[in-house]
């Protein structure tokens, strides 16, 4: 079967971070996570938006809880696009969330129109794989496409983030093997990765500005500037790191393309924490 954007939808968790995606893409849905401040529950993105979330974060006596989406919430996506005969459902790393399982479970009562992808990732890579696929869609691709696609952003998408602490993660339990430095960042900023689904740890550094020149060195390592070079950076409520994060990309390779720069959500930004940015890019 061909697949286009006639067709075919594609659906994303909210921790994509990209709530405006129906409305560019009419082909598109967002099935949102959940956020908890003690007994009070918000729909990520829906009830509550990033602004309103981490002014009661840096407020709140006590740290929020997320959870996944129910089958049911995909479910009604999946409904919302009736009219398409395909569904490709990118959802956060299954090692992060259990939102990949809901979106199969629901995925098995929709009569085999939904195909749910583990994107192994988060936030803006995950919308940087949506736009990668929609892109094919408008031109006409395959399922072996897609399939050839999603192996190699795996394999070769590039990302890096840091954090004011790892409070955030640990106490979420999405600390991965950089469990070994929480405790211990007296103005030591931990460079980080995904990979394989989980968090990484790559470096230690001393300060904001180190950790910046740490992101260029990564960068410039992981990339050539040439057409195709594909950006995101993601910040949370930390809008000077970001704009220093797109100083960098227009500084170490001129032809990128920032494609996406968005406000970490909610849900993302309950386990990153507030003062979070990262990099993301993909070469397509």
């Amino acid at each position: 079967m061909k697949l286009t954007a006639e067709n075919t939808g594609i659906v994303l968790d909210s921790t994509a971070d990209f709530p405006q995606a129906p409305e560019r893409f009419p082909n598109w849905r967002v099935v949102p996570l959940y956020v908890r401040f003690g007994a009070e529950s918000y729909r990520d993105y829906v009830d509550i938006g990033p602004a309103e979330f981490y002014e009661r974060l840096r407020g709140a006596d006590e740290l929020p809880t997320t959870s996944q989406p129910t089958p049911q919430d995909f479910l009604g996506a999946y409904e919302e696009l009736g009219g398409y005969e395909r569904l490709l459902v990118l959802t956060v790393s299954a090692r992060l969330s259990g939102t990949f399982e809901s979106a199969e479970r629901a995925a098995a009562e929709s009569g085999g129109r939904a195909r749910v992808i583990d994107t192994a990732t988060a936030s803006a890579a995950i919308t940087m794989l949506g736009l990668a696929i929609q892109r094919r869609l408008e031109a006409g691709t395959s399922d072996e496409e897609v399939d050839e696609l999603v192996a190699r952003f795996k394999r070769e998408s590039g990302l890096v983030f840091t954090l004011d602490t790892l409070e955030y993660l640990a106490k979420g339990g999405r600390i991965g093997r950089a469990a070994g430095w929480a405790g211990q960042l007296l103005n030591i900023k931990p460079i980080l990765t995904l990979a394989g689904g989980e968090v990484l740890p790559l470096k230690r550094v001393r300060g904001n500005r180190k950790a910046i020149e740490e992101f260029a060195t990564t960068f410039r390592e992981g990339t050539h500037d040439g057409e195709g070079l594909r950006v995101g950076i993601a910040h949370a409520d930390a809008p000077e790191r970001m704009a220093a994060l797109e100083k960098l990309v227009h500084a170490v390779r001129p032809r990128a393309e920032i494609e996406v720069a968005t406000t970490l959500g909610p849900v993302v930004g309950t386990h990153a924490g507030p003062g979070t940015v990262g990099l993301f890019w993909l070469q397509d």
